[in-house]
């Protein structure tokens, strides 16, 4: 049980299951869910629609709106749980910076298998050709506190229920917050 966790980032690279987990924990914490690409502005969008990998100087003012969001959340009661890839350290202490109670659930994942994930998918700007790209951005969150590292071809309830746990289960009822941006 970790109670100090006020809010939580579902991270990992494109095909992890990213947004999947991070709205089934956040239902079942009582949780606001946050879907970090709906803040990539359009430049960002485009670029990966084209298969272009973006830059730090790319994610930089990505970040800097979804620790804005993290914290519009919490200031209002909420709960954050945010599906971010939050691939280097240095992102995730941009978020930590901003709510230093922040938890990440890392979904570890094959590379073969996020790539057959990426390419299953017909609704997302995200091509199977940057896959490798986000590999090789990766920094795995080894250890930094608090993290939980989960394997994410594990079934959706196993996962949810192992981070649940974790991260200190207040099943609270939800809070619906409208997003202003």
């Amino acid at each position: 049980m970790n109670p100090a966790i006020s809010a939580i980032v579902v991270m990992g690279v494109a095909g992890c299951g990213k947004t999947s987990v991070a709205k089934a924990l956040a239902e079942r914490i009582g949780g606001h869910y946050i879907e970090g690409d709906a803040f990539h502005p359009a430049a960002n969008v485009d670029k990966m629609s084209r298969g272009v990998a973006l830059t730090d100087a790319d994610r930089a003012g990505w970040l800097d709106s979804l620790a804005a969001e993290l914290l519009r959340v919490a200031a209002l009661g909420g709960r954050p749980v945010l599906a971010c890839s939050a691939l280097k350290r240095r992102y995730r202490e941009r978020l930590r910076t901003a709510v230093p109670s922040l938890g990440f659930v890392f979904l570890d994942i094959p590379r073969q298998q996020a790539l057959a994930r990426i390419a299953s998918r017909a609704d997302h700007f995200m091509p199977t050709s940057l896959v490798n790209s986000q590999f090789a951005d990766l920094e795995q969150p080894i250890d930094e506190h608090p993290t939980l590292t989960l394997a994410a071809t594990a079934p959706l309830a196993a996962i949810v229920e192992r981070a649940a746990l974790w991260c200190g289960d207040q099943a609270t009822q939800p809070i619906f917050l409208s997003r202003e941006r």
